[in-house]
């Protein structure tokens, strides 16, 4: 790996008010997003596509600064600095310099995007001042800092983290050079401590098997992930040996023979396509053992790859709490694996991992640049705020939109709804739960989420083919009280953001008969494998939010009603939304959703409506002819 201090410090355009808010912007590849910081703490923050309705939006997040803004109470002339998230020149150097080595081979793909990077996208802070300007006609504009990619991953790790002091990790597909890096955050300072560089990528590599077996690329990684429970990794021996030689250290090299992402359109050609048994899977085509297969064995060496890297940086910076960020910290069961293979003590990971949360970070990164201390830390908790930093919707706006609507509903104390809720939960009803602040990141943690019973077998296929309509392999996540968590899932600590595996405790699983330790791909879905088979995968671990109070007041009420109703403290969580949508934002927004597919209730703040009270749901075109496959 290098190692030495590249990126530490940002590029710095003017003074600015050393103790005012900075509005952090990620744009311009995929999940734009805006956040605002005032004195170190996050005070909101939301991608763009939740208000363009443009899965992982890359564009200007002008919706997202407004919002952020106007959360605030702020004007633009108001903030100490706008942080951008990366640095525009440096990319461009790397693209251009990316394109030299590999001519010829990149030509077509050279000639269609260099007409851009040769204009605006070299000088992407000229656009954001532009774009700023058009915001704020007529006003000053703040300073704009660019801060080096991988640093803002690592700051949206560690800064809000609720360690004093711990190792850093950021691993993604690439920033502007690096792939991966290693730092040690102290107090309010985040050193850089190595790194490895373009185009030897472990999210690259993820994403090239993402890619092979059919799905696409920065958004199926999930798939490929939850795919990867009914496969055996019997091309693991294969991957180590001819695509990535990996070191006791964790670095790694890739061997560019069989990629093509360096210079091409797509992930990999014919060289990979011979190593692994046949072409590339099309997207919506059947899956074959083979599918299954791929993605076990590229998880495995996934797993490992962070296993070497998270025991380094641990061992160089001497800590035992570990910090993650980066596309690659998505992925729940690496985090998982960490965890239990006992590497760390405490693991923390940013619920908007990926280039969304780059936002935040490059926020946090100036805020802290000039002065903001981290209060947060000295009352144990993570200044995230359970993530819940996006926009909210306040009775009297539900109100008004159900008046207009002449939508029928019933308004109900807290008490009431949470009772009348998780009774229709345990009879079997499925839950629209749409409540407070949206939430910043891939995950719905109990905001706008889709609920249902985690006990009955039949929730998954339910849930995924006649209200997502998504593949039935798609697994599900379950919220549990976090006083109850450990009875339930063998997790050494809390999981607020949904970003841990863990197995189901032992008292809660069933043995399975004969028969079904034959089962072999999908058949594994009928197989229940404990008390809440919703929720369990089919290697028997769940990915698993764990819920406070003090995060989600009427989230928590919810699940202790239903423990108190059923036994059981665990609810299915799933995001508010159909395949290929981003997650509802608003009130109009979570009705359609309801109205759309198969589920019973919808609470919209303190109202319950429901579905056979509604009048006749009519739309002149097919709504699922305008969202794009994921």
């Amino acid at each position: 790996m290098r190692t030495g201090k590249r990126g530490a410090h940002p590029d710095r355009s003017g003074p600015g008010r050393p103790d005012g808010p900075v509005l952090g912007i990620s744009a311009y590849y995929h999940d734009s997003a805006a956040a605002l910081v005032t004195g170190g703490n996050p005070l909101a923050a939301a991608q763009e596509e939740r208000f363009t309705r443009r899965r992982h939006d890359p564009g200007f997040p002008a919706h997202a600064v407004a919002f952020c803004l106007r959360q605030a109470g702020l004007r633009l002339d108001e903030l100490a600095a706008v942080a951008f998230y990366e640095d525009p020149a440096l990319k461009f150097r790397r693209v251009l310099a990316t394109w030299l080595a590999t001519a010829p081979h990149g030509l077509p793909v050279f000639r269609r995007a260099f007409p851009q990077w040769a204009t605006w996208k070299r000088r992407a802070l000229d656009d954001v001042r532009a774009q700023l300007r058009d915001l704020a006609p007529g006003r000053p504009l703040p300073p704009v800092a660019a801060h080096r990619h991988h640093a803002s991953h690592a700051a949206s790790a560690y800064f809000p983290s609720p360690y004093p002091s711990a190792a850093v990790l950021c691993v993604d597909g690439v920033g502007e050079w690096a792939t991966t890096t290693l730092w040690h955050g102290r107090g309010t300072e985040l050193v850089p401590l190595a790194e490895l560089r373009f185009p030897h990528s472990l999210g690259m590599l993820y994403s090239a098997f993402t890619y092979f077996c059919g799905f696409k690329v920065d958004s199926g990684e999930y798939k490929l992930m939850g795919l990867a429970p009914y496969g055996t990794p019997r091309y693991a021996p294969l991957i180590r040996e001819r695509l990535i030689d990996v070191k006791p250290d964790g670095s790694f090299r890739l061997d560019l023979r069989y990629f093509t992402f360096p210079y091409g359109q797509t992930m990999v050609g014919r060289a990979f396509e011979e190593l692994f048994d046949g072409p590339r899977r099309t997207p919506e085509g059947p899956l074959t053992d083979r599918e299954f297969d791929l993605a076990a064995s590229v998880q495995q060496v996934t797993e490992e790859v962070m296993l070497r890297l998270a025991r380094t940086v641990l061992e160089r910076t001497g800590e035992r709490r570990l910090c993650l960020a980066g596309g690659v910290a998505l992925n729940c069961v690496a985090n998982g694996r960490i965890l239990a293979d006992g590497v760390c003590d405490e693991l923390w990971v940013q619920p908007a991992a990926g280039d969304a949360g780059g936002a935040l970070g490059a926020a946090l990164a100036e805020s802290h640049r000039r002065g903001a201390p981290r209060t947060h830390v000295t009352r144990r908790t993570d200044a995230m705020a359970g993530a819940l930093l996006g926009p909210g919707h306040p009775d009297r706006e539900i109100e008004a939109f159900l008046t207009r609507g002449g939508y029928p509903a019933v308004r109900l104390t807290e008490r009431t709804l949470v009772e009348r809720v998780a009774a229709e939960l345990a009879a079997g009803k499925v839950v629209g739960w749409f409540q407070g602040r949206m939430e910043f990141g891939p995950r719905a943690l109990g905001n706008r989420s889709i609920l249902a019973d985690p006990r009955d077998r039949t929730t998954q296929s339910t849930l995924n083919l006649k209200t997502k309509f998504r593949e039935s392999f798609r697994p599900f996540a379950p919220a549990v009280l976090a006083e109850d968590a450990k009875d339930w899932f063998d997790l050494p600590q809390e999981s607020p953001y949904m970003l841990l595996t863990a197995q189901v405790a032992a008292a809660r699983r069933r043995e399975c008969d004969a028969a079904a330790k034959e089962a072999t791909g999908l058949d594994l879905l009928h197989v229940p494998r404990s008390t809440i088979p919703a929720v369990t995968h089919v290697d028997g671990s769940a990915r698993i939010q764990t819920v406070t109070a003090e995060h989600n007041a009427r989230f928590h009420a919810l699940l202790t009603a239903f423990r108190e109703r059923t036994g059981c403290p665990v609810l299915v969580n799933t995001s508010f939304n159909v395949r290929g949508e981003p997650i509802v934002q608003d009130p109009e927004e979570a009705y359609a959703c309801f109205m759309r597919t198969r589920i019973d209730l919808l609470v919209l703040g303190g109202f319950l409506l429901d579905k056979r009270d509604q009048p006749q749901w009519r739309e002149e075109d097919d709504w699922r002819a305008a969202i794009p496959m994921d």
